[in-house]
């Protein structure tokens, strides 16, 4: 039985977004809370305790962002899961994508820093992953991030091993961070992905101010 008791706490829901986080004209749903603490974090008010969220229950998301169904349906897009990290409200999005429409394309933009039934609870439902790993070097995450990267390795390695069909649907994202990581740390990080199978990756460089 589906609940309808769940809330979830967003710090934005972003309409009309297009080749940004995914296929076609997307809604991004950004969820308050994360478990990194990124030196460089892009939307610190996804971690403060004063930000003042928007609630919503599985239904009024639906409800809420069905307005833009047709934007949908006409270039293939949907609905965007991002953050903060969007895999700590992982029971609210399988209970979405299970009363969604089924024509709607689910995205998850996510660090994979997560325990594993987290991703296991969504993983029939997503049609393109975008995981930002930061780096595969346990020490450069830790130092850049504030916590261990060994839920991710062992997240990316169970889904290249167990699911290898959907290794197509995931862009890994491979970032230069200024003063945390090198073109040849980058480098090293791909390789290694590489050895797993993943083949989509997007780097690019942090823009610090």
């Amino acid at each position: 039985m589906l609940s309808s008791e769940l809330i979830g706490r967003m710090i934005g829901i972003s309409r009309h977004r297009l080749a940004i986080d995914g296929e076609g004209v997307t809604t991004l749903v950004a969820f308050h809370g994360c478990p990194l603490r990124c030196k460089y974090c892009l939307n610190p008010h996804s971690l403060s305790k004063d930000t003042q969220c928007i609630e919503r229950s599985v239904e009024e998301l639906i409800d809420e962002v069905r307005i833009d169904q047709l934007y949908f349906l006409a270039t293939g897009g949907g609905i965007t899961f991002g953050g903060g990290e969007p895999l700590l409200n992982s029971a609210y999005i399988k209970e979405f994508c299970q009363q969604c429409p089924k024509e709607w394309r689910i995205s998850i933009e996510s660090s994979l820093n997560v325990p594993r039934k987290n991703v296991e609870d969504v993983l029939p439902f997503v049609k393109e992953w975008i995981i930002d790993i930061k780096d595969i070097n346990p020490e450069i995450y830790k130092a850049y991030s504030g916590i261990s990267n060994e839920r991710v390795i062992d997240n990316l390695k169970w889904i290249a091993s167990e699911h290898p069909d959907l290794l197509a649907s995931i862009s890994i994202r491979l970032p230069h961070i200024p003063d945390y990581n090198t073109d040849d740390d980058r480098n090293k990080s791909q390789a290694l992905l590489e050895t797993l199978g993943y083949t989509n990756f997007d780097r690019f460089e942090y823009m610090i101010r």
